[in-house]
């Protein structure tokens, strides 16, 4: 390769960190920068690793290779060691992890390996404090993932294929972890060259061969026809990902402004999204989704959880199931809620005694039990002396909130409060014999409530999160 071609890969590489160090200041300052590159010991992590060394060198930045060992290949043992003598080569730090495969048998060995290789990069980078993961992905790498968008029927969000950097929390396990791609305009050849002049040493992982993998079909079968017909195809490939970024970007925008009229709280409002073509709710369903970190649905599924949204009876009971979450109705709301499948019919009652704490938690409840000093409330000398029980409601319990109205059933007290049917379920009743003192959600029961002067205390029920997934 051409000594203008070697500094032109570097180049790239420079360039790209200028622009992250003008966006993300915080993440690439002289004299304190630390970087890493994934390191596999191919082609393409060896020519980033070497450029990063020469950058490493040239500005002071402390530069580690992270390497992950996936344990499938019986020639795996001698790739972690290459690298590990390369690195020491070059004088750049190395670390390496050991994964295993789970999931596989469900999303594939390819997609498996993947997943769990970026968590383990992204623990890597936590242990070593560092805030900027480089990749190796390329231009023909680019445009495998466009074609393989496309042949999957991908919108705009999957045709904008790899950014040049982002944020990958989901993978990375962090979403202050910053991952950039410097390399995704040099092709595979400029590599090649690039190694063959640095007289490099890289290994061959004989699973790109295997043609059972999508990628490695795209690249054997299909690439170099496309190469003999279309020369140059990767190149309009990736200028066509830069139009769909920019499509996205605008998605994006239009679904937030979408958003600020139709939230209402942690949910949507119907009135409003209702206002909305069925492409605009799409859209900014997809976007509600992604700031939950949840998977995108198919077009289709989104297609009819939106005519279910907005067709079903007024009053009735709808719950839409995702892999990673619940979609309810309520009350012309929407809500996102977690797949809770604990039977709580099966939680049995637990006695206990307040001994002055101001919180008592309860695991099996979920959730934490306050004790308030309040005005108004009950005696603390009664109730340190009641033997009180916490459990979920059996059905025919009632509460009587004020001395001036009647005594109602706790299902209509919910109703009253507006509290959807799903979140009664999660929570519990607080009884001293047969007498209610507190239901969560409602409030307390006024027949124990003290009128004589003395220390009160008001109860008070904290849920625990529960995660979207």
């Amino acid at each position: 390769m051409s000594n203008s071609s070697t500094t032109s890969i570097y180049a790239y590489l420079e360039n790209t960190l200028a622009g992250i160090a003008q966006a993300f200041p915080a993440v690439i300052e002289e004299q304190s920068a630390r970087l890493a590159v994934a390191y596999s010991g191919g082609l393409d992590s060896s020519v980033l690793l070497h450029a990063a060394a020469d950058y490493a060198n040239k500005h002071g930045v402390a530069l580690f290779a992270f390497h992950i060992h996936h344990g499938i290949s019986p020639n795996a043992d001698q790739w972690q060691i290459h690298c590990a003598e390369t690195c020491a080569k070059l004088n750049v730090a190395f670390d390496t992890r050991g994964i295993e495969l789970h999931g596989s048998d469900k999303s594939g060995v390819e997609e498996a390996a993947r997943i769990s290789r970026y968590a383990a990069l992204g623990d890597l980078c936590r242990q070593h404090q560092i805030p900027l993961l480089l990749t190796a992905h390329h231009l023909d790498d680019q445009a495998e993932t466009v074609l393989l968008q496309l042949l999957r029927g991908s919108g705009a969000a999957g045709l904008s294929g790899m950014d040049r950097w982002n944020t990958a929390p989901t993978l990375l396990g962090d979403d202050k972890l910053l991952m950039a791609r410097p390399l995704l305009k040099v092709s595979r050849a400029a590599l090649e060259q690039y190694a063959a002049a640095q007289q490099l040493t890289y290994i061959e992982d004989e699973s790109n061969h295997d043609p059972r993998y999508a990628r490695n079909a795209l690249r054997q079968q299909v690439m170099p026809v496309l190469t003999q017909y279309f020369p140059g195809f990767q190149e309009r490939f990736s200028r066509s990902a830069g139009h769909m970024q920019t499509t996205q970007r605008l998605l994006i925008d239009l679904a937030a402004q979408d958003m600020a009229v139709c939230a209402d709280g942690a949910c949507l409002d119907l009135q409003h999204v209702r206002q909305l073509s069925g492409e605009r709710i799409d859209n900014l369903l997809r976007y509600w989704f992604g700031l939950h970190r949840l998977r995108m649905p198919s077009s289709a599924w989104l297609s009819e959880m939106r005519q279910q949204l907005l067709e079903a009876k007024a009053d009735a009971q709808l719950c839409v199931t995702h892999p990673d979450c619940h979609i309810r109705r309520h009350r012309n709301r929407v809500f996102l809620t977690p797949r809770d499948d604990i039977d709580r019919s099966e939680i049995e009652p637990q006695a206990f005694r307040w001994n002055g704490e101001t919180e008592m938690r309860f695991p099996e409840f979920g959730g934490v039990l306050h004790f308030d000093r309040a005005e108004q409330g009950i005696a603390a000398d009664w109730l340190r002396a009641q033997p009180l029980q916490i459990q979920y409601r059996s059905g025919g319990e009632r509460l009587k909130l004020a001395f001036n109205r009647p005594t109602k059933s706790v299902k209509y007290h919910y109703q009253a409060f507006d509290v959807p049917p799903w979140e009664r379920e999660r929570l519990p009743l607080v009884s001293s014999g047969k007498q209610i003192l507190f239901a969560a959600g409602i409030g307390m029961d006024c027949v124990q409530l003290a009128t004589e002067p003395g220390p009160h205390i008001s109860l008070r029920w904290q849920a625990d999160e529960i995660a979207l997934r």
